[in-house]
């Protein structure tokens, strides 16, 4: 019993670290800029190397949202019908195969994804989009949805596969019974089932896409900008991470603790939408007798 209450009280050892160490240096960020919360929340100017410097995060946030929703229209779609498939559909030994199959893809590293990005999906957009008269930038957000929605496709597919399988099989057969057709039980009685699961899949997994760093970085480009053409570059929280540490910010700088500062909204916004979840979950969670 000991050694299991050790092992829980690790994680909740580190995450209380790191919000530790995010909330003070936090606090060392707005004392040292004189920024206020609201300042640096909603100011759209991000000068890190102005004199004074400007840390209005914006537009990282924007284009943190951007990638989120764009790559979650892709793959809150594709993977939830391909969930429906390999629970209703596919037969066993098809399924064997088909599902470990799926899941290889959260097994390629992120940084592949990013290279994928820059050698295959973006001449391919060039190639479609520019004919017609749209420009498209050499990194562009429409690029990062793509390769960051097919990244998060195996967590929507197999979670709701999971919680779509766990529906007994009584709801089923009694639904045929009274004549429904395959699609109708599908439809109408094992997804509404499963909705709570399928739907903590999906905000698992735009909390996945929002994490998202060496896809985005490579992708996506480091331009904080507040724009609706997804063609263009854009830079979330995460690639602003990357590129300062990856510079030469000084230890102790504004700029140096402007990353605690975006990882402490980051974490925020990932927390939220992981009570989201869980709320979902326990609200609407169908039990079974």
């Amino acid at each position: 019993m000991a050694f299991l209450f050790g092992c829980a009280a690790i994680t909740v050892i580190t995450t209380a670290g790191i919000v530790l160490v995010l909330g003070s240096e936090t606090i060392h960020f707005f004392r040292a800029t004189g920024e206020s919360i609201l300042e640096f929340i909603c100011g759209t100017q991000l000068e890190p190397e102005a004199v004074p410097p400007r840390f209005g995060i914006l537009p990282l946030i924007w284009g943190t949202m951007l990638i989120a929703i764009g790559s979650s229209l892709i793959a809150l779609p594709i993977g939830l019908l391909s969930a429906i498939y390999l629970s209703e559909y596919a037969p066993r030994k098809l399924r064997a195969v088909l599902k470990p199959t799926l899941e290889l893809l959260a097994g390629i590293p992120t940084i592949v994804y990013g290279y994928l990005a820059l050698l295959l999906v973006t001449p391919a957009l060039k190639g479609i989009l520019e004919p017609i008269g749209l420009q498209v930038e050499t990194f562009n957000a429409l690029s990062a949805c793509i390769v960051v929605g097919v990244m998060i496709i195996p967590m929507v597919s197999s979670l709701s596969e999971d919680v779509l399988s766990a529906v007994p099989r009584g709801l089923r057969e009694a639904a045929y019974g009274l004549g429904a057709t395959k699609f109708e039980v599908s439809t109408r009685i094992v997804l509404p089932a499963g909705l709570s699961g399928v739907v903590s899949s999906f905000i698992l997994a735009i909390s996945r896409a929002i994490g998202e760093t060496m896809a985005v970085v490579l992708a996506a480009g480091l331009r904080p900008q507040l724009t609706f053409n997804p063609l263009t570059s854009i830079e979330t929280m995460t690639a602003y991470i990357v590129g300062v540490t990856s510079g030469e910010a000084s230890a102790g700088s504004p700029e140096y603790l402007s990353l605690f500062a975006v990882g402490m909204a980051l974490f925020v916004i990932t927390l939220t939408l992981n009570v989201i979840s869980g709320f979902v979950l326990r609200r609407y969670r169908e039990v079974y007798q």
